[in-house]
């Protein structure tokens, strides 16, 4: 991997938001709508279910904010790869002498940039309207963190691969294949409430565990260590299979001109 490489590509990508702020709606504007939506619901139910009702119920807070992390750093490698078919810029940048690897790890770097602005900025929102403070998760806010990253990131390379192999008609799913996976990713609810077959696919989801570990400090401030180990391992796993399926199509892109395809648009 060149690190000039990288940094080429991600000065590239900020570029475009300083040229035309109006992209900076779209980093800013849906994470704040499920922001004021979830929480204004969480006030809701705290102020009308009464003191049966638990203080806990501010999980719903959390997983908004945890969840936009896992959405914005695959948001950051998918949408990385159509700011490129849509600047009709994507010939370039693959006839230039820029591996995979330096690809991915500009795109890694969106997506952590896109993460950490939207999660300051919803951190800091939770706090002024609804006194909620995602710091009160103390240190195992940076394993949640680093996991919701890299399977974002695993999530975003999958989605660019299919991307590629079916063409520009399958751009939704730069935003769709986060949203397939969320009903089974215990975001709003536990584990425990799904069907019993669908409790084994929230299982194998790793970021699963770690909406189910913010639940828990929640509850009883108690960090389960071995189910983010879990985690950390279904991540690396994600990971490397992403990789994988993301360098074998791109090589098979390259050979039978799929990426002519996005060219022609």
């Amino acid at each position: 991997m060149s690190f000039p490489t990288v940094r080429a590509l991600v000065l590239r990508y900020l570029y475009l938001y300083t040229r035309t702020p109006v992209r900076i709606v779209e980093l800013v504007f849906w994470p704040l709508v499920h922001l004021l939506v979830w929480g204004y619901l969480t006030r809701f139910l705290q102020q009308n279910v009464g003191d049966d009702f638990p203080h806990e119920i501010t999980f719903l807070i959390g997983a908004v904010i945890l969840w936009d992390i896992l959405f914005r750093a695959q948001q950051g490698v998918a949408i990385f790869f159509l700011e490129d078919v849509w600047s009709r810029n994507l010939l370039n940048i693959f006839a230039a002498p820029v591996t995979n690897a330096d690809y991915l790890g500009s795109t890694y770097a969106v997506g952590m940039m896109r993460a950490s602005v939207t999660s300051v900025m919803l951190g800091g929102l939770s706090v002024l309207f609804y006194s909620f403070n995602i710091f009160q998760l103390s240190w195992a806010l940076i394993p949640f963190v680093f996991n919701l990253l890299i399977f974002g990131w695993a999530l975003g390379m999958i989605s660019t691969a299919l991307i590629v192999r079916w063409g520009p008609a399958a751009e939704t799913l730069a935003w769709a294949v986060p949203f397939f996976i969320q009903p089974f990713a215990a975001v709003y609810y536990p584990v425990d409430y799904l069907p019993t077959v669908l409790q084994w696919i929230a299982k194998a989801l790793p970021c699963s565990y770690v909406f189910e570990g913010m639940r828990g400090i929640l509850t009883d401030g108690v960090v389960n260590w071995k189910e983010l180990g879990i985690a950390t391992i279904l991540n690396f796993c994600y990971l490397g299979l992403a990789g994988l399926l993301f360098v074998r199509v791109m090589l098979k892109g390259r050979e039978k001109g799929l990426l002519t395809k996005f060219a022609s648009q």
